[in-house]
């Protein structure tokens, strides 16, 4: 037996299992090395590019000889001034930059910090079922304890208060909260949140909402942190991969009382060094974007790209809520198939199509799937011609 055979890993990896996307990718990338061509209609990357502005601004300051050192955790003063200030334009929303703002390396960052801020190993943390994997995964990596509340399709896919109430709250810390949803594409709205702050101010318990979607298809964003008194009980994270086309530069932010900042901060400083200069400079240009370029590239374009996909929906059987925003469609599907990926697998290999099951989301998505708006409309339309030959297939 060899060094490597008697060394184990830590007992926390038996928690989770490796991020479905990264496995599928992986058949992906054999299936299209092999020539078949796959059409993913999988992740929620933007396939645009930033503003044209967003781009200039990083290259011209890249050059400069005095901007390639260690940044301070915080970020720096430009970037949260601009982060406080696109609040109070698009939401409505008063921050201090310098005391209720924390720029972030990506939302999944802010997860772990967050957790590491607030919960105790063993304590718990209510998650969405459907909701966002990394909630979870997380939260079982960092020893506590996920406990599960119901998003269900009769009632809009929001939390119902009433169950929660009949839950024992006594050892939860933190309950995530994702809107506009994913995956569902439900809709926030402001009753909602006031909903959701005072559940948190009654039970003493952090309400994160993870806010990355409100300019997708959605003519008007709104903010948990627009709730009178939100910010005692309240975090909410935003992030520019999303709505500024900036997946891969990784900047987000999250907003809050002073207090949660400042030990949230206490997390990360102890985790990394900061953000390049660059793109922060960069990043609080994006910030700037007019109403024109959200316009075209967060309505306009996915709108288009949403008619495709509602196509593609209809000639799988599944049906769907029309009212869905952000950068999904969400659909159930037909009765005949045993769960979403018999249907998905099925799409995979004989259409050489890769869409979402919803199984990944919790439970309550084991007969959805999703489709991602992030693919060009020639792809779409194509992915589309699949799947009506395969369903014309004996």
């Amino acid at each position: 037996m060899g060094t490597t055979d008697r060394i184990r890993p830590a007992n926390r990896l038996e928690e989770v299992s490796e991020y479905y996307f990264s496995r599928k990718l992986k058949e992906i990338a054999r299936m299209n090395a092999e020539g078949l061509d796959v059409i993913s209609l999988g992740i929620g990357s933007p396939d645009m590019p930033p503003s044209e502005e967003t781009i200039r601004t990083l290259c011209e300051n890249a050059v400069r000889p005095d901007v390639h050192g260690y940044q301070p955790t915080i970020g720096i003063p430009e970037l949260r001034n601009a982060f406080a200030q696109w609040y109070k334009k698009w939401y409505g929303v008063s921050l201090d930059p310098e005391k209720e703002i924390q720029p972030l390396i990506g939302s999944k960052e802010g997860i772990l910090h967050v957790t590491l801020a607030f919960v105790n190993p063993g304590e718990e943390v209510l998650v969405p079922n459907p909701g966002y994997p990394t909630y979870t995964s997380l939260s079982k990596l960092l020893g506590a304890k996920v406990v599960n509340y119901d998003l269900k399709e009769e009632d809009g896919w929001m939390p119902d208060f009433d169950g929660l109430e009949r839950m024992d709250l006594s050892r939860v810390k933190l309950m995530w909260t994702n809107y506009p949803n994913m995956p569902t594409g439900a809709n926030a709205t402001m009753e909602m949140y006031r909903r959701l702050a005072a559940f948190a101010r009654k039970h003493g318990i952090v309400v994160v909402n993870d806010n990355p979607y409100s300019f997708i298809l959605n003519d008007k964003p709104i903010s948990l942190l627009a709730v009178e008194g939100a910010k005692e009980c309240c975090i909410e994270f935003n992030s520019m991969s999303k709505s500024h086309n900036m997946p891969g530069w990784r900047v987000a932010m999250l907003a809050s009382n002073p207090q949660f900042v400042e030990w949230v901060l206490k997390v990360k400083s102890n985790i990394d060094s900061g953000t390049f200069r660059c793109i922060q400079l960069a990043a609080a240009q994006a910030l700037q974007n007019p109403p024109e370029w959200h316009q075209e590239m967060n309505i306009r374009l996915y709108r288009q790209r949403r008619q495709w996909a509602e196509s593609i929906m209809q000639a799988l059987g599944c049906t769907f809520d029309s009212r869905q925003v952000g950068m999904f469609l969400w659909g159930r599907i037909p009765d005949g198939y045993a769960d979403a990926e018999a249907l998905t697998e099925k799409v995979l290999h004989e259409a050489r199509v890769f869409i979402t099951p919803g199984f990944i989301f919790g439970t309550n998505g084991a007969r959805h799937v999703r489709i991602s708006l992030c693919c060009k409309e020639e792809r779409l339309r194509e992915a589309l011609g699949r799947i009506q030959q395969m369903q014309q297939q004996p």
